[in-house]
């Protein structure tokens, strides 16, 4: 089966955030004809590797970084001119881009538009300026506000604004404050990040060093029962784990993740699935550049999905969307634990459907394990309700499956 979506990651900021593992690099300048010819080549090679017979028709299409905003104003216009040999937008797709503040200019606004982007991705992630400050965002508190009204004067109707929970308390960033301020840019889509400390990025470093301690548990759960409530209060709904959409404006590509659909996927550190294959690229820009220049493809690694995996990830992506995990061919075992969960306020009642509620949310990963466990000979029971020590993964570094 030929995909129908494609992420391509822009790799360019002007500075790495404090939480941040993606695979970025800090530049004064992006090199955007560069990374054109990059992410052309590899679609070019892409195509002959995997023997696409015909263009990709793309029903989704998401610009992500790093900051493509950094890109020179004619960027999307040039790149959806060059992909065209190998990949097209159908009628009515949907192409995002994500932006910072700070560099979403009128310029950039109205020539993504111009080429035909029509839905954007704010990266707020906070309205406190001490936060801001930590964080390493280079954005101040009116940053959002600004590239907000910037957005709808180009004509952009549908916007998704991140922000980030969990913060340190020491930062004492009031969150209900954050969120009713995002609310009140009236945007049409909500995501959320708890903060999570990643080895490689700064914030890792402090932590193991014990100069930085994160959320406890209760701060983090607490902070992400407060924004379901105020952001289900406000209109929207609550589709998925971390996001949140007004009606008829989820978002249509990383859906494709969550529901286990084929994605194409382009530039450093991009994740691609081409079923049964998961594959991934190198995650630094000049290894990146260097080998497409010698016409070859800049693989990291690759992996067969095998069976008992698919089958945890089938869980797994079942419990974290509102359509719930389909129960029709589940054994007694999940029917007894999906029975258990809903006695205890985890999920809601459906027939031979498993549909976990906020509470059910927050123990998402100990769940998926339970619920694959009771597919086998052994159901582990203990600790399946109120342990919270492993969360959902709802972190700052996750950007679906950073494909």
């Amino acid at each position: 089966m030929l995909p129908r979506s494609l992420y391509i990651h822009v790799p360019f900021c002007s500075r790495r955030c404090s939480y941040c593992d993606f695979a970025v690099q800090a530049v004064s300048h992006a090199p955007t004809e560069e990374w054109l010819d990059a992410v052309m080549t590899e679609l070019k090679l892409t195509a002959a590797d995997q023997r696409w017979n015909q263009r990709l028709v793309l029903d989704t299409l998401y610009i992500g970084g790093g900051t493509p905003s950094l890109l020179d104003p004619g960027a999307m216009h040039s790149l959806i001119a060059r992909i065209s040999p190998w990949a097209v937008l159908a009628p009515g797709a949907e192409w995002t881009c994500e932006a910072n503040p700070e560099s979403f200019t009128p310029a950039v606004a109205s020539a993504w538009r111009a080429a035909g982007v029509n839905r954007l991705s704010l990266g707020a992630q906070t309205f406190s300026q001490e936060a801001l400050r930590w964080m390493g965002r280079l954005h101040g508190v009116d940053g959002p506000v600004r590239a907000m009204g910037t957005a709808r004067v180009a004509g952009f109707k549908n916007v998704s604004i991140d922000l980030i929970f969990g913060l340190p308390a020491r930062l004492d960033r009031d969150w209900r404050r954050d969120l009713e301020k995002a609310i009140a840019l009236d945007p049409e889509h909500v995501s959320l990040y708890g903060l999570t400390a990643e080895a490689s990025a700064p914030l890792g470093r402090w932590v193991g060093e014990g100069r930085e301690t994160l959320a406890d548990e209760d701060r983090y759960a607490d902070e992400y029962l407060l924004a379901n409530d105020l952001l289900t209060a406000a209109g929207f709904g609550h589709y998925e784990v971390s996001n949140f959409a007004r009606p008829g404006l989820r978002s249509r590509h990383n859906s494709v993740y969550w529901t286990g659909a084929p994605y194409a996927a382009l530039g450093p550190g991009a994740h691609a699935f081409y079923p049964p294959q998961r594959r991934w690229n190198v995650r630094s820009w000049e290894s990146y550049r260097d080998l497409l220049q010698d016409e070859r493809l800049p693989i990291d690694g690759k992996e067969e999905v095998e069976r008992e995996v698919e089958e945890l990830e089938r869980i797994w992506l079942g419990l974290r969307i509102d359509a719930g995990l389909d129960l029709s061919g589940a054994s007694p075992k999940q029917h007894l634990l999906a029975d258990l969960w809903r006695r205890n306020g985890l999920a809601v009642e459906r027939e031979d459907v498993l549909q976990l509620n906020v509470n059910g949310w927050l123990l998402l990963d100990r769940l998926a394990m339970q619920m694959q466990e009771a597919g086998g000979e052994e159901l582990r029971w203990a600790g399946a309700i109120d342990d919270r020590s492993e969360g959902a993964q709802i972190s700052a570094n996750s950007n679906g499956f950073e494909a």
